[in-house]
Order: C-alpha cells, then structure tokens, then sequence
C-alpha cells in the first residue's frame, strides 16, 4: 500500500487535474497542469512515484470489535510493512528518529498510526503518506465561540495565501472544525483522505467547502505559484462537537499528490 500510494494518485484526484487544467486561460498556468498530468502518466509508464518526497506514513486503522489480533503487536506489524515498503518499494526514507538529533532512521518508520474501533469483523487500512512540502504550511488556531462563519473562512482562506507556492499547488485542504487541539488536527488530516468529488454530507458545510474554495482560487497563486485559476483542487471540511469555551479550527494543507490508498482485510 505504501508503494502503491506513492505511485498512483486516487483516480478522482487526477480527473480533478484534468478538469482544472482545462479551465486555465493563461498560457502559463495551463501549461503548468498540463506538466502536471504528463508527470502522473509518467509515473505510471515508469512504474515510479509521482513525487520525489515520498512522504512520512500517516496510517489509519479501523478495527472491528469482533477481530482479534494474534502473532504480535499490531504497530509492530504496521511498521514493519511500512519499513518492507519503503526500503523494498525504493521509496525516499525520511523519517529522523529524534526531531533534534536528526538521525535517518533509514526505513521510514515509526509511522504515524490512527485507530479506531468500529463495529464488524474487518480491518480497514488507509496509507496516507504525507510530504512535508506541504504539510509545513498547516496550521492550527483556537478560536473563540464568538467566531463567525466568515472569520473561519477568512482564517483558511489567509492560511493558503500565507503558505503562496510552497506546498506545490493547486492544493488539497483538508479543515477540522471542533474538538479539541488535538482532534481538529486530526479531523483535518482525516479530512485529506475523502475523495474530492464527494462534499460534506451537511449542506452546512457544503456550502462552506465551496466557498473557502472559490475564494481560495480567487487569490491568484496558481499552478505551482506562477498565476492561474487553481490555486486548490478541492476544500473538505470534518467537524466535531467541541466545547461551550472554544472553537478550534485547523487546516491540513496537501499538494496536487494528496495521496491515500484503503484496503480491507
């Protein structure tokens, strides 16, 4: 799955490529997404990752209650696939054991592991590998209940002028609404995992995802930063219920190649 992720963006993501570099007028930008596309079906042909930053492994878990694990840990199988698919995949390793010491682990493990315990008698596995391009350009902010629609638009919308072209866009935003510090990053995160053609089930904020994006397009950075239309792709929103004293809001920014991959077992 780690091979797979890096190799091959979800096909909605890449008709969403191409649809957007139809839209670019200018010669510039147009040509931009048409490098692009080109640099996608290159991948394939060469059987080569999409991109160079092959990411940290952000893993999610679903585990259903009526499985059980047996024959060791189960992070420990996790990292060990993660290790098998970056050293075997020849996959870029860029995981640092200790953030200040900064010594390469040299397999890409640990990986960041997210689980959960659902109902039913599967385990669903989703591989997310995330470069850090893009990811340095998240953030986080605790608003205060008296926060408005607008200001929270407004906050994501400075969010991607303030990061400009250094997360590679036309971006991939994932926003987390709620929660607590922790959990908006993560809804945030999880959010870059849905498919960009499916909106919020909550016509609430549907219409937020809409706007944030239009108004995000708006500011002119364009493909790869040199002007254009596509500034983003696509603007999920996950919200979660929070409390009476805080409004956290976070936004997990991704590049063209915000890729996943899920499996079932």
């Amino acid at each position: 799955m780690c091979i797979l992720a890096n190799k091959r963006l979800p096909e909605d993501l890449t008709e969403k490529i191409k649809l957007c570099s139809r839209c670019e007028c200018d010669e510039l930008p147009a040509s931009i997404m048409k490098s692009l596309e080109e640099n996608i079906e290159a991948a394939k042909a060469l059987d080569i990752p999409v991109c160079q930053d092959t990411g940290m492994a952000v893993v999610f878990a679903e585990i259903g209650q009526e499985v059980l694990l047996v024959g060791g840990g189960f992070e420990d199988a996790v990292n060990k696939g993660v290790a098998r698919g970056y050293t075997e995949g020849f996959l870029r390793c860029s995981v640092v054991k200790d953030p200040l010491r900064r010594v390469n682990t040299g397999n890409n493990t640990p990986a960041v592991i997210h689980t959960r315990i659902v109902d039913g008698d599967r385990v669903k596995i989703t591989v997310a590998p995330k470069g850090f391009g893009s990811e340095n350009m998240s953030s986080l902010k605790m608003l205060t209940p008296s926060a408005t629609r607008e200001d929270i638009i407004d906050y994501v919308v400075e969010t991607v002028r303030q990061a400009g072209s250094n997360p590679c866009p036309p971006m991939v935003l994932g926003v987390g609404i709620g929660g607590t510090f922790e959990q908006c990053a993560l809804l945030a995160k999880t959010a870059l995992c849905r498919s960009v053609s499916e909106p919020n089930a909550d016509e609430y904020y549907a219409s937020m995802e809409k706007e944030i994006l239009e108004k995000v397009n708006a500011l002119n950075i364009g493909p790869q930063g040199f002007g254009g239309k596509t500034t983003a792709l696509s603007v999920a929103i996950e919200a979660r219920p929070t409390h009476i004293a805080g409004l956290p809001v976070a936004v997990n920014v991704g590049c063209h190649v915000t890729r996943h991959t899920s499996m079932v077992i």
